[in-house]
């Protein structure tokens, strides 16, 4: 419950400290789960005194039991192991500490911790932090690789000597750390953060040799599985030996068997590389030759046809046709104008013959009137009238004396 005071009314710390142990007293029993990271069995003592520690948090708290209470469980529990305690909470007010006061401790087994990491594996493929489509792809090359490692370890050696060897030029960032016991958790995955970090970094690579199941544990942490899933470099899981499958595996964006398959697989062999450049280029030779030879014998075909061994030769044919063609043509039109000028003058003769300037020639004349209407009868003349006769060589002037048939 709230406390009223204030700078001009405030509380003594034995008052302070009072409080705390009230509240907490009211707390009442609970269960914890932990692992044990310290550990004092004094001869003689009939209290044991242990710290109790969250693996995936930097917290630790006391706890203390009586001797038969821990003897019931001294033959399977030791410093690292994960153990369940059923503790009343306990305020010592002189110096303001708080512990835990244990009546019961109960090893957590392997199955049941199998159990919680197969719980913990379905609820994170269930947030889609397995999906392949997050799996970022590995760079062919990396100038720069980060290592976490424990140190001084067999895994650190096979992957430095593993990538040095495929490929002398590589370098590492490297991060020795804790791989297993209460320390692991926090420090990987501080050095994962540290070299996801670096933009120089292009690959990280997680390696630790095999061990038990507790030994493996810190790997399956959902700390470092969510930490993993965050970062923006790729990371390649080699923890353990084949059979080992921590949720790191799952995670990360390659799994590697050993920490020798991870160097493998994240670092190219030099020798192979230079084959595989070699039978490029002699593919791309051979590819090139046969291109060639395939174009040299098109041009060989082209070459051996009629038209290009004597390309003078059909025009040679055409222009013979085309003198041919050209003197038909002028003796057509020669006859065709030979006929045409004949039929011209037998036209020209009729028309000739029949002009009324012919008729006149032979002596005929027309009358006119002085309008000019022709005189086609004796009806078409008055008496005294004057006409104009119309002659082969002019006209002259007429007059009617007297009208035929009067």
């Amino acid at each position: 419950m709230a406390v009223n005071t204030s700078a001009q009314s405030p509380l003594p710390v034995g008052e302070v400290s009072r409080l705390i142990g009230g509240w907490i007293d009211r707390l009442g029993a609970v269960w914890v789960e932990g692992q044990i990271t310290q550990l004092s069995r004094r001869p003689g003592a009939g209290v044991v005194f242990l710290t109790l520690r969250d693996p995936s948090y930097d917290i630790s708290v006391g706890v203390t039991c009586y001797r038969q209470v821990f003897d019931a469980v001294a033959d399977v529990v030791s410093e690292g192991a994960r153990v369940i305690v059923h503790a009343k909470p306990e305020w010592y007010a002189p110096r303001g500490q708080l512990s835990l006061r244990a009546a019961e401790i109960r090893p957590v087994g392997v199955g049941e911790l199998l159990a919680r990491l197969e719980q913990l594996k379905k609820s994170l493929a269930a947030e889609g932090l397995f999906a392949p489509e997050r799996k970022k792809p590995l760079p062919f090359l990396p100038q720069l690789i980060g290592l976490v490692c424990g140190r001084a370890s067999a895994a650190e050696r096979d992957v430095l000597e593993n990538a040095r060897h495929r490929w002398p030029a590589v370098r590492f960032e490297v991060r020795n750390v804790a791989v297993q016991g209460v320390h692991a958790v926090p420090q990987v995955t501080q050095a994962v953060k540290e070299l996801d970090a670096l933009d120089e970094v292009d690959v990280i690579i997680v390696a630790r040799g095999g061990g038990s199941v507790e030994d493996l544990l810190p790997f399956s942490d959902e700390q470092l599985v969510r930490t993993v899933a965050d970062c923006r470099t790729p990371v390649v899981s080699a923890i353990g030996h084949e059979p080992d499958n921590p949720l790191l595996d799952h995670v990360a964006d390659l799994r590697a068997s050993t920490p020798t398959d991870a160097a493998k697989k994240v670092v190219p062999d030099v020798g192979e590389e230079l084959q595989r450049v070699q039978a490029l280029r002699d593919r791309a030779r051979r590819c090139v030759r046969a291109l060639v030879e395939r174009e040299e014998r098109g041009l060989a075909h082209a070459l051996a046809r009629p038209s290009m061994e004597d390309p003078h030769r059909m025009v040679d044919e055409r222009a013979e046709q085309i003198a041919a063609l050209a003197d038909r043509s002028r003796r057509t039109l020669r006859h065709l104008l030979d006929r045409a000028e004949s039929e011209l003058a037998h036209t020209h003769a009729r028309v000739v013959a029949l002009s009324p300037a012919a008729t006149l020639r032979r002596g005929y004349a027309v009358l006119q009137k002085a309008d000019g209407h022709v005189v086609r009868s004796p009806q078409d003349a008055s008496e005294g009238e004057a006409l104009r006769a119309r002659v082969a060589e002019g006209e002259f002037t007429v007059r009617v004396e007297d009208r035929a048939g009067n």
